[in-house]
C-alpha cells in the first residue's frame, strides 16, 4: 500500500486482505484444482489473486477501483494466466468471460456481496463458491424456513445451490479492521439457476412480509389476474394454510408454488 500510495476507500467496501494465513483455509474450502477457472471479485490489493493463480488454470480478477490497477498489475503480472478486468463487476457481462469461470472465489466487496453471488449463480459454468462476506449476508444465504434472515437472497440462492456457512472470518486479517464480522460462505451447486418469473414471484411474495403470500402477490405492479385466489388455492393444494406468509415455504414449496401457478 506504501509503495502504491493506496489507501482503502471505505465508500466502496474496501477491506483489503492482508494475513496470508486464511488463504489456505480458502484454498481447501474451494477445493482448488488446476483445472479451475476461477472468478474472483474485488481483487483488492491481489493477496488473493497470486494465491489462486498459483495453483489453478486460470483467474479472472475484476476490480471496481481504478487506483488499484497498478497494485493489481504488478501482483499479477508474473502470472501468465490471469485477466485483469477493471470494472463493475454487477454491470459487466461476465458471461464473455473466457474461459469461462467454473468458480467464485473473493473477497467480496460489503456493498454489493449479495448482488455479486445471485448474479453469478446465473453463470453456468460456475458450480462453486466460496466468499468471505458480512456476516449477516452469509446468514442470509444459509438462512432455513421461518427464521428471520430467511428472505429472498436465501430462495434464489438455494434453489440452485447447497448453501453453509463454513466458518467466522477474524477481523484481524483485514485492512483496515472493518467494524463487522465477515464469514466465509460456500455454495455447491445442484440445480440450475431459477427462471425469471420464477425470481419475481419470490421477489413478489417478500415484499410485504408482514401481509399473507397471497396479498403481497396481489400488491405487486400489474399482477397476474385473480393471483390472490389462484395463491390461496395453490397454498392449500401444497398443504399449507391459505393465508400462509412467504417466509414460511422452503425454496422447494417456492418452486412446487410456480408450477402451480404456471407462471
Amino acid at each position: 500500500m506504501r509503495e502504491f500510495g493506496i489507501r482503502p476507500n471505505r465508500d466502496l467496501g474496501q477491506n483489503f486482505l492482508v494475513d496470508s494465513n486464511i488463504l489456505d483455509v480458502i484454498g481447501r474450502a474451494a477445493e482448488l484444482t488446476e483445472d479451475d477457472v476461477v472468478l474472483e471479485v474485488g481483487g483488492g490489493l491481489g493477496v488473493l489473486s497470486e494465491y489462486l493463480a498459483e495453483r489453478t488454470k486460470h483467474v479472472h480478477v475484476v476490480e471496481l477501483d481504478r487506483g488499484l490497477q497498478p497494485a493489481l498489475e504488478s501482483a499479477l503480472d508474473p502470472h501468465p494466466n490471469t485477466t485483469l478486468h477493471m470494472g463493475d463487476a454487477v454491470k459487466l457481462d461476465l458471461t464473455t468471460l473466457d474461459p469461462p469461470p467454473t468458480k467464485v472465489v473473493a473477497n467480496l466487496p460489503y456493498g454489493v456481496a449479495a448482488t455479486v453471488i445471485i448474479q453469478t449463480i446465473e453463470l453456468e459454468s460456475v458450480q462453486l463458491w466460496v466468499a468471505m462476506v458480512q456476516k449477516e449476508v452469509g446468514q442470509r444465504f444459509a438462512a432455513a424456513a421461518s427464521t428471520p434472515a430467511y428472505g429472498v437472497p436465501s430462495v434464489l440462492a438455494q434453489l440452485a445451490c447447497d448453501v453453509k456457512v463454513i466458518r467466522k472470518v477474524p477481523r484481524g486479517v483485514f485492512h483496515p479492521v472493518p467494524n463487522v464480522d465477515s464469514v466465509l460462505v460456500g455454495l455447491k451447486r445442484h440445480s440450475p439457476a431459477p427462471p425469471q418469473s420464477l425470481k419475481t414471484l419470490v421477489q413478489h411474495g417478500f415484499a410485504h412480509r408482514r401481509k399473507a403470500l397471497a396479498r403481497s402477490l396481489a400488491l405487486a405492479p400489474n399482477p397476474p389476474e385473480h393471483i390472490r385466489d389462484r395463491t390461496r388455492e395453490a397454498l392449500e393444494a401444497l398443504g399449507h394454510p391459505a393465508d400462509a406468509r412467504a417466509e414460511s415455504l422452503s425454496p422447494a414449496q417456492w418452486r412446487a408454488l410456480w408450477e402451480k401457478l404456471c407462471l
